[in-house]
């Protein structure tokens, strides 16, 4: 069994009409739980739906770091009650983004703040749940938001685990993480011949610390980069991290999956 831990079902770049074909893909390739995240306020009801829809979808709530400037200050707040829906299994897509630019009338510290305020009231709302919290990091150059992110789990990390998903960061940032009890997961950047310093993360970490993802329909893994990304690419991320590690793809696929499952242990009642 495969689990693509992170995907966005409920993006614009996929039709509703077309949803029931993804997953039917997405099972045929071994696919058998998908966690698609909100990314603000507007994205939970259609991920609801898409849970009730689809069995093995779970969803996680939150608001993207590129979103905090639209979100209403008492966001989280209006968050809180649906973290006790069975169909909600984790908090997020939460984090730090230091790639993009602060939005209009925004300065860069004030937008950054806000983004830091905003991940602050995710991890207090995922401990009073006792869910886990996805966190996305991006910079420019470096790794800044990452190191901040990191500083805001540490306070946290006696009551809350954090998946730092898309993760292409060094092995040293990686165990970071590791050692304060969360996990890392990868996705289709690590096929791609320009990245092969991320596959050589994924190839060293320990099994049950890292996870698989495809962050669809975003950065599709080859055969199809370029191409819209869809759950079922998760399998040749999955094959290609086997290969380098040494492993079997069905190895590798059940260990990933068990970590997933005890990331996000709603999943497995879904």
């Amino acid at each position: 069994m495969l689990i693509d831990s992170h995907c966005h079902l409920a993006s614009h770049k996929f039709e509703p009409s077309e949803r029931e074909g993804i997953v039917h893909r997405a099972s045929l390739a071994g696919v058998k739980k998908i966690v698609s995240l909100a990314t603000c306020l507007e994205d939970i009801a259609d991920n609801l739906t898409i849970a009730d829809i689809f069995p093995g979808v779970g969803i996680c709530v939150g608001i993207h770091p590129c979103d905090v400037h639209n979100a209403p200050d008492n966001a989280v707040e209006v968050i809180k009650p649906f973290a006790n829906d069975r169909r909600v299994v984790g908090i997020g897509e939460t984090g730090l983004d230091y790639y993009h630019p602060a939005p209009e009338g925004w300065s860069e510290e004030d937008f950054r703040q806000r983004q830091k305020n905003f991940l602050q009231q995710h991890f207090l709302l995922a401990a009073r749940s006792g869910l886990g919290v996805v966190i996305h990091t991006r910079d420019r150059s470096g790794c800044q938001s990452f190191d901040d992110a990191r500083e805001i789990y540490q306070r946290h990390a006696d009551k809350v685990r954090a998946l730092f998903h898309c993760f292409i960061g060094s092995r040293e940032n990686a165990e970071k993480v590791i050692s304060l009890g969360g996990l890392v997961s990868f996705g289709g950047v690590t096929t791609f011949k320009s990245a092969r310093d991320v596959l050589a993360v994924a190839s060293g970490l320990p099994l049950g610390t890292f996870l698989l993802e495809t962050d669809s329909p975003y950065l599709a893994p080859v055969p199809h980069r370029g191409q819209r990304n869809e759950p079922a690419y998760v399998a040749h991320t999955c094959a290609c991290i086997a290969a380098a590690r040494g492993e079997s793809f069905d190895d590798l696929a059940a260990h990933t999956s068990q970590a997933a499952l005890e990331f996000f242990p709603r999943l497995a009642e879904l």
